[in-house]
């Protein structure tokens, strides 16, 4: 199929009837908050602190235009009036149920939208224990192989969409951190990749199954967990045939947050950095299934890599050539979504002198992740609606394992990252980049 042009302006599709929102773990803390959010925001009496589609704002054109609309006015964004909410979970519980379970929100917040979180039940999800070790669910779909599996979740989603007159969907995967796995010869190549489902090959995970379901119905398909999940070639490939926008991996929240906004100012002021040692503790589905070590370890490759992109240690031997940098995650269940990262950062200035830096950030996982499913969710629909397809690099404002094309390395600093995402709205919108050069200012009101 020939890839189409990139829409801009007034040839941007518009976001037109209701957006389907199609969630692998549903049931988990950080889908009923979102969706709970939602619904208590749509109803008046919650705000959307945190989402930059809802309460961001852009610059345009000079600084002394004072031009400065909010996002969600300036791009053709679906209104959140218009999601509806799908989803599959290895837990039978209601909405209600989990977000109860999920002990995220007060009942000051669950109570308002009790009855819109009761009226939506998870379907069986695709499970196998060899990727979620921790975790042993009863309600999920059985298929002789991953291509019947697959075929399941279609059904559903074409159910969900007759059902309540949905016109598009985006599908994000909300779901447990998986084993570690390594690229092998059946990612490769889409051939190689679909002949593996139909022989029900050990080495493709449940999230590879949901992204494959998504892409060959021209869903797009967002990964908010480290799992090789979409980030392969086959379903690289998948997604830039079926001409299908693919964002991930891995929600920036606590402590990778952090460490995308300190290091570039480490950076910046040309500090060097001894070592940087990262612990967390935290007691909720994530926390429990990150206590086994091979989910661990695809969180930690995720978490591992952020430093070395921002910091460059090839370009700067003498600031960091050598840094140690430890990280850790424990399991403590009296904490639940209330997770804690404490970071010890040792680092050297003038004349080698060392220098620490201590942080404590006592935050709220999901209520750090929430909004950010939010405005992934508006993002890829208006990527979609604007023939955005394959991979979504600027959307890496939101991950912690930004996808990339394979010849460039990913991009980490947060405000880099930032700039990189609104100057994609703006170049959407045909409006002139902003480049902060400020020199023009004083170069065209010079006299001679």
């Amino acid at each position: 199929m020939k890839r189409e042009e990139i829409r801009r302006k007034e040839s941007i599709e518009k976001p037109s009837g209701k957006l389907g929102v199609l969630i692998p773990g549903i049931g988990g803390a950080v889908s009923t908050t979102f969706i709970a959010g939602v619904e208590l925001i749509r109803k008046g009496i919650g705000e959307p602190i945190g989402s930059l589609t809802q309460l961001g704002t852009i610059r345009l054109g000079k600084r002394y235009e004072h031009r400065v609309p909010l996002i969600k006015d300036f791009v053709p964004l679906a209104d959140i009036n218009d999601l509806v909410f799908a989803g599959w979970d290895i837990y039978g519980a209601n909405l209600y149920e989990a977000a109860l379970n999920a002990k995220v929100l007060t009942k000051d917040h669950i109570e308002p939208v009790k009855h819109f979180l009761a009226s939506i039940s998870p379907m069986p999800a695709v499970f196998d224990q060899r990727f979620v070790k921790n975790l042993n669910g009863n309600h999920v779909k059985h298929g002789a192989n991953h291509r019947e599996l697959i075929d399941a979740l279609k059904e559903d989603i074409s159910d969900f969409c007759r059902q309540h007159d949905v016109s598009r969907c985006i599908m994000i995967w909300c779901g447990s951190t998986e084993v570690y796995l390594k690229q092998e010869e059946v990612h490769q190549s889409l051939s190689a990749f679909m002949e593996a489902l139909e022989n029900n090959d050990s080495r493709i995970a449940p999230s590879m199954i949901y992204a494959t379901a998504a892409l060959e119905m021209g869903i797009p398909f967002i990964n908010g967990a480290p799992n090789l999940t979409i980030d392969i070639p086959a379903l690289i490939e998948l997604a830039s045939k079926n001409n299908v926008p693919i964002a991930g991996k891995d929600f920036k929240t606590g402590q990778t947050l952090m460490k995308t906004i300190i290091a570039p100012g480490l950076k910046a002021r040309m500090l060097g950095l001894e070592g940087w040692y990262s612990t967390n503790i935290l007691g909720n589905r994530d926390g429990l299934v990150l206590d086994d070590k091979d989910s661990f370890r695809t969180k930690e490759e995720s978490k591992l890599s952020v430093l070395d992109y921002i910091l460059q240690p090839q370009l700067y031997p003498t600031l960091y050539k050598n840094y140690y940098h430890k990280v850790t995650i424990n399991y403590y269940p009296p904490r639940g979504d209330n997770k804690e990262g404490w970071d010890c950062i040792d680092i050297f200035g003038w004349l080698g002198y060392p220098m620490h830096i201590k942080i404590d950030f006592e935050c709220r996982d999901s209520i750090l992740a929430a909004p950010l499913v939010l405005d992934l969710v508006l993002f890829m629909d208006l990527a979609k609606r604007a023939n955005m397809s394959g991979i979504q690099e600027w959307l890496s404002f939101y991950f912690k394992s930004p996808m990339h094309k394979e010849n460039l390395y990913p991009e980490h600093d947060l405000f880099i990252q930032l700039m990189k995402l609104k100057n994609t709205l703006r170049y959407l919108m045909e409006e002139e980049q902003i480049t902060h050069f400020g020199l023009d200012y004083y170069m065209n009101n010079s006299k001679s």
